[in-house]
């Protein structure tokens, strides 16, 4: 009965592991525009990093697929520090609002983090389905680097990818090891390699990895079979700096918080039976042996 049970849940399965190879695209760029990227690439003299950045960032959102949501944040615009605001693309405009962005100021990265992030959070309270990814190019380090200590977690952590790159910079940037991938761009070239390869679609053989990860639900109860996917499926869409609770996500009723999440506090006051349940934890368990397995499964068939 249990093997019947968990084989009826493996379409739904599916669904949502091979959804990564065809999702529509979300992505933020919070691109540093502080005084420093007004200084000259070292390999080109007669270029400034903030031409640069801004031609190869052009460049790269005119070749995206037209269902992309895309959006520009700059670090030194109080009032509004959206060059393009987060939606589809009107590439005829994408040249000329991209060209607007003038480097001067500081560095408040953390901050403009948050401001990126939230944005796709709020998109994926919509639609939930796609990839959603936080760009940040960069030639420096953040002048609130406590906010990006907080924030960078949290980010992760609500299955935002952080990708960075490092313009220009004598040597690698701290984010280098914490982001889910950094890329060095010390020319024109690299830079427009390093947007490109970060906002190409998904490509891999996903679909195909996904269908052994049903073989390895084969033989698990249904309910923990059941509860391991709906963690996957909910992750907190909360605003960063707030705790995941499990109304992140309206509609859904106690979701379990997405692998790699913040634990809700049960401490001092809890009260008994607020905590997860047994087959929520067992979910989160089992979660780790489906992504190890999957990834075993990729190298041995290299």
């Amino acid at each position: 009965m249990f093997r019947t049970n968990c084989l009826a849940l493996f379409p739904l399965f599916f669904c949502l592991l091979a959804t990564e190879a065809s999702a529509q695209q979300n992505v933020v760029i919070v691109l540093d525009d502080s005084g420093s990227m007004e200084s000259t690439i070292r390999s080109s003299p007669s270029l400034r990093k903030m031409a640069a950045a801004k031609s190869a960032i052009g460049t790269v959102l005119q070749q995206l697929p037209d269902d992309a949501n895309v959006g520009l944040v700059v670090l030194n615009r109080p009032q509004n520090p959206w060059v393009i605001p987060f939606g589809p693309l009107d590439k005829s405009q994408v040249v000329e609002q991209v060209n607007d962005v003038r480097a001067s100021g500081s560095t408040p990265l953390g901050q403009h983090m948050k401001v990126a992030a939230d944005a796709l959070l709020e998109a994926r309270l919509e639609q939930f389905y796609g990839t959603y990814k936080l760009l940040i190019i960069t030639d420096g380090e953040a002048g609130d680097a406590y906010l990006v200590e907080q924030y960078l977690p949290e980010i992760q952590a609500r299955g935002i990818v952080v990708d960075v790159i490092g313009v220009d910079m004598p040597g690698e940037h701290s984010l280098a090891t914490r982001a889910n991938s950094y890329r060095k761009a010390d020319d024109p070239d690299s830079l427009q390699q390093a947007i490109s390869s970060v906002l190409a679609e998904t490509t891999s053989d996903d679909g195909d990895a996904a269908e052994s990860d049903f073989e390895l639900l084969e033989g698990f109860p249904t309910e923990l079979a059941s509860a391991a996917i709906n963690a996957l499926a909910t992750p907190s869409n909360l605003p960063i700096g707030g705790a995941p609770a499990a109304a992140s996500n309206p509609g859904i009723a106690n979701p379990p918080m997405a692998s790699g999440s913040r634990p809700m506090n049960t401490g001092g006051g809890a009260k008994q039976g607020n905590g997860p349940s047994l087959i929520v934890i067992l979910a989160f368990l089992l979660i780790p042996v489906i992504i190890a397995g999957r990834a075993i499964s990729k190298v041995s068939s290299r």
